[in-house]
Parts: C-alpha cells; structure tokens; sequence
C-alpha cells in the first residue's frame, strides 16, 4: 500500500544469448513468412537475490522517498487515504488485512510480542480506517517491535507470500523479464490482488485486452506499455494515487531505454526526487 508522503535508469538492454546458439548458414534458409514468434526469455528473473534487493529499493523510493528500505520496518502513520494505520517496509495497512495479517504471524512465533495485545482491535478495525482500539500506543509499540529481527522477518514473509512471489510466478508465466515482474510487484503491492476494477488481476486484463505478453507470441516492450498504461489507468482512479510518476518518471524510463533486465546502473524519479542505484 502507497504512502502519499514525497518520495531516481540509464540502462543498457541486454539480449541474453546463449553460447551454444552460434548461427549458421543454412542450405535451405527458411522463408521470412516462417519466422518464429517471440521467444520467450529465459533470463534472470526478479527473484534472483541482487534483482530482489534492487526492488526492494525502488518501491522504497516510492513509498518512503528512501532507497533505505531496511529502514522503514518502524514506518508508521496514518496518511489520511481511508485505510488507517500504513507501516512497515511495504505500508501494510490496518484497514486493508495485511497489517493484521504481519501481526498474527508475528505473533505465533513470538507470543508475548509487544503488539499482541492489539489483535482484537486489529481484527475489528480491519476494512475501516478506525483506530479504535489502537490509539495512543500502538504506533509507538510497532516502533518498538521493529527492533525485533522476527518482527523483521514476518514482515518480509508477508511481503513475500501476498505479493513478491505471486508476481514473480506471473511475469515468468507472461514470459516478461525483470522490468516486466517489478512493474507486476509494484501494481499488487499498491493495488492489491483482489478483484475490484482497479486490482492488478484486472489492471493485466485490461493490458491483455490491448496486447498479448511473450508467452502469447507478443512483444515484450508492447505488452508492458499496454501494462504501464492499464496501470496509469488504475491509478487515477483514486486521488490518493493520482500521481503517476512512479511509472511515467521509473518503470516508463526504464522501458523507453530498452533495460527490460534492470541492469545497473539506474537512475530514475519519483515524485521529482532524483535516485540512483550504481
């Protein structure tokens, strides 16, 4: 979940060719209106530890205006976006589920954490932007819970499970690299996965309903402006959202300069805040 608060990719694209495929000329070429469809790419996917780390960071820049994101573990406030409590390294929302959801993980491995006492009130406000329940301390315990590296832990396992790997399966199932997998990762962890007309299932319907990913034969670079696009779309439809720079001025830059792998170095921008990984 996005965080309203002011939040920088010269890239090479690299084809990735495999060693053995050495071309050679053939006796009978094969006639052009033969040529095969888009390959699928078989190149490291998002998932890989340095693409993972990348990610993380540029989420973080939008979120948190930081490339620190092992930092925003104690982030916490209510941003006025009728959703609650926002916090931690993703902004899992109280009103949203997945606030609860990193609490009650938390707390089977580590009962007696300082937030258990707040899972009542947790579940009751869930859906709502209540803090019922929560006020005054809660903010101030999820503070004090983020030094704990299990607390750390169930935030990442969360993050993992309802949004990273999903998004990674489906970009590898799409055949879209790992440009194409971050911009599926950041739709969810804005969006969400459910089944409203501005969730990410609906956003890649609404990009398949203009162009096909390389898994259907399409092209790459195609799909994923049709992606961007759906994305925009989503986005505008609600005002906490309503500013689009972290495609227009990020994953849209990347994409223009033909860096579909997310090789380094990048430099982008969010919210008119420059960033730079080397």
């Amino acid at each position: 979940m996005p965080k309203t608060a002011v939040r920088t990719a010269l890239g090479l694209a690299l084809l990735a060719v495999p060693a053995t495929a050495v071309a050679t000329a053939a006796h009978h070429a094969p006639a052009a209106a033969h040529r095969a469809a888009p390959a699928v790419r078989a190149a490291t996917g998002l998932d890989d530890p340095a693409k993972k780390e990348i990610a993380m960071q540029l989420v973080s820049s939008a979120e948190n205006s930081s490339l620190d994101w092992k930092a925003q573990y104690q982030y916490i406030e209510d941003i006025g976006d009728g959703r609650g409590y926002t916090g931690g390294i993703i902004g899992f929302c109280s009103g949203t589920h997945d606030m609860l959801e990193v609490v009650e993980l938390y707390t089977k491995k580590r009962p007696d954490n300082v937030l258990a006492k707040y899972l009542p009130a947790l579940r009751k406000v869930d859906g709502s932007d209540s803090h019922e329940g929560l006020d005054p301390n809660y903010p101030k315990d999820w503070k004090k819970a983020a030094q704990d590296r299990e607390f750390q832990k169930a935030q990442n396992d969360e993050r993992d499970r309802v949004y990273f790997n999903p998004a990674v399966k489906q970009g590898k199932a799409d055949g879209i690299g790992v440009l194409g997998q971050f911009a599926y990762y950041d739709a969810i962890v804005m969006h969400g996965d459910g089944d409203d007309r501005t969730s990410f299932p609906s956003i890649r319907k609404r990009a398949l309903a203009q162009a096909k990913p390389p898994a259907q034969g399409g092209d790459e670079k195609t799909y994923l402006n049709a992606f961007l696009d759906a994305r925009v779309w989503a986005m505008k439809q609600e005002e906490a959202h309503s500013d689009t720079s972290r495609v227009d001025t990020e994953q849209r830059a990347f994409l223009r300069r033909g860096n579909l792998d997310l090789h380094t170095p990048l430099d982008w921008k969010v919210y008119g805040d420059s960033y730079h990984i080397g």
